[in-house]
């Protein structure tokens, strides 16, 4: 493993055990190698002790960023798979990403735009997301040419450095 790789496993362990997710793995099947990194880790505190386990698996994955989440999407279809406490709170990811600030979600579209600021392109741009997901979020605004009402998706800042990392 690359010492990037291993710092992003790092990463991981280390979120999952400051949520107390090490409670999902049985005691009986984990490998030898993860026993060690979590003796190594023991000083690692659940910090949520005080919520519930779907919650905290779903604050574990939008922690980890945009592949993880999505991971809790795609878990969140197979009801069938959890008890009703964790299938509730995967199915929030669907729709309950926090929003990156609209103020950088501003700059992104005035640099995509050759670097003209958004009035020039429209009469009323909404800086607070319409919604927010995992990847992207979209904002509301009005073409200056006709008037026309829009949506305006705008990739999340760093998401090609956050996909690189898995």
């Amino acid at each position: 493993m690359t010492p990037g790789e291993v710092r992003r496993l790092y990463f991981i362990i280390r979120t999952f055990l400051s949520y107390g997710l090490d409670e999902l793995i049985p005691k009986m099947r984990i490998t030898l190698p993860l026993r060690l990194w979590r003796y190594s880790l023991f000083w690692m505190p659940n910090r949520h002790k005080d919520k519930l386990l779907g919650e905290r698996l779903r604050l574990a994955l939008q922690e980890l960023g945009p592949v993880w989440i999505k991971f809790g999407q795609m878990l969140s279809t197979r009801r069938d798979l959890f008890p009703p406490h964790i299938a509730d709170q995967l199915a929030l990811l669907q729709d309950k990403v926090a929003p990156f600030d609209g103020k950088l979600a501003k700059q992104q579209i005035e640099a995509a735009m050759g670097g003209l600021p958004v009035e020039a392109w429209f009469d009323d741009f909404e800086i607070k997301p319409l919604a927010s997901a995992s990847i992207a979020q979209v904002h509301t605004a009005r073409l200056k040419s006709n008037g026309k009402e829009v949506v305006i998706k705008v990739i999340r800042p760093d998401i090609c450095r956050s996909l690189k990392r898995i």
